[in-house]
């Protein structure tokens, strides 16, 4: 691509870029840029949501440019307080380097390991003396740390913010200084920190870093971002079948995003959204499982609902022997739910949402009567919801 159309593709998608006319100027340097996207290993597993920056970042790699993944082991001990309303707990560092290893096993998956740059700002950070750190704070005022929203909110309302957390945009800054970053990503939630970035480089005497932010995914939902503690969110780590299964449940509206910032295309609009939802979740399901994976969880979709054959399906396993005494159709769709899919749902959530809206089938029957007596036997199949269905051993 001419430097002209790679920023057309770099920057589709993004939230903000400061500034375009900076980037375009670095690519036409004619020399492999080196971008960075830090990331604080603060959980052993990431979700969709955390891979849109590497997305990105892999489609610098595939343009020839040098992809630098800075591993916060440092910086993660302290805690980002990005668009936080408390302190985060903090970790130890043995805890930060175990998850680190998850963590880029699950990022490698999307970037070209041989040609990424892993680098580690303890390295630099546990060097520093007293007065080093003195230099490098005299260079930010507390009126710049104040400007930041999660920090106003916090004061406004009287929650306390740590002085160690002041520190954070700072080193996030110096980080940049120490790779040489031309460009640095990251979600919305980090133009501050990026920002800190640029003014640390320039008073070095470096070419100031692009920034580039992409935004936050919304969950399975469609209205929150995506998040674990939502529970709207589909995990790398997520078994084939179970990630197919997750993203064939997302809107219309939402499967162009996830297109766009998943994986950097558009989605035919000439075809069917049933087949583009099919082919998103084939496309998506092969590259963290492997593209045989990816073809057999949208053959085993079609088996057990296109083609609405649930005999014929690869389904979760319930020996009868082990089911509790004296079921209900409530108490068999909680023991379900929980025993083939760990998903643990209140018996007023199942009622109101699988139960009465007949979801809830015994071998194709509708069970609507929560507090009906039943008695499930060996190859009878219980199909729970459009992604949940069982088969009794």
């Amino acid at each position: 691509m001419s430097p002209e159309q790679q920023l057309a593709h770099l920057t589709s998608g993004t939230a903000k870029v400061l500034s375009e006319k900076e980037l375009l100027d670095k690519l036409r340097l004619d020399r492999p840029l080196r971008i960075k996207l830090g990331v604080d290993p603060t959980a052993p597993d990431i979700h969709f949501g955390h891979t849109v920056a590497l997305e990105k970042l892999r489609q610098f790699q595939l343009l020839g440019h040098q992809a630098v993944l800075l591993i916060g082991d440092f910086t993660a001990t302290v805690g980002d307080p990005s668009g936080r309303s408390a302190t985060r707990p903090p970790l130890t560092r043995d805890e930060v380097l175990i998850n680190a290893a998850t963590y880029t096993d699950q990022a490698f998956k999307i970037l070209d390991k041989a040609n990424t740059e892993i680098v580690y700002n303890g390295d630099w950070f546990r060097k520093m003396s007293y007065e080093e750190i003195l230099k490098l704070n005299s260079r930010v005022t507390l009126q710049q740390m104040l400007q930041r929203e999660d920090f106003r909110n916090r004061l406004d309302v009287g929650q306390e913010i740590r002085l160690h957390e002041l520190q954070y945009p700072i080193m996030q800054g110096w980080d940049s200084v120490e790779i040489r970053a031309d460009v640095e990503l990251g979600g919305t939630d980090q133009l501050f920190n990026i920002l800190v970035g640029r003014d640390l480089q320039k008073e070095e005497g470096q070419a100031q870093q692009v920034v580039m932010v992409m935004p936050l995914l919304e969950g399975l939902d469609g209205v929150r971002k995506m998040s674990k503690s939502y529970g709207n969110y589909i995990g790398v780590s997520d078994p084939p079948q179970e990630m197919f299964g997750k993203l064939m449940s997302v809107s219309d509206e939402l499967m162009d995003r996830y297109y766009l910032l998943l994986l950097g295309e558009s989605r035919d609009p000439s075809g069917h959204p049933m087949d583009a939802k099919k082919s998103l979740a084939e496309k998506l399901t092969a590259r963290y499982h492997g593209a045989p994976a990816g073809t057999a969880a949208r053959s085993d979709w079609d088996t057990r609902f296109s083609k609405k054959d649930l005999q014929a399906a690869e389904l979760p396993e319930i020996t009868c022997a082990e089911l509790p005494a004296s079921l209900t159709v409530l108490s068999l769709s909680s023991h379900a739910f929980k025993t083939a899919f760990n998903v643990d749902k209140s018996n007023g959530e199942i009622k109101k949402q699988f139960v009465t809206t007949g979801s809830v089938q015994l071998n194709g029957n509708k069970l609507t009567d929560p507090n009906a007596p039943v008695s499930p036997q060996a190859g009878d199949i219980l199909k729970l919801s459009k992604k949940h269905a069982v088969r009794f051993v």
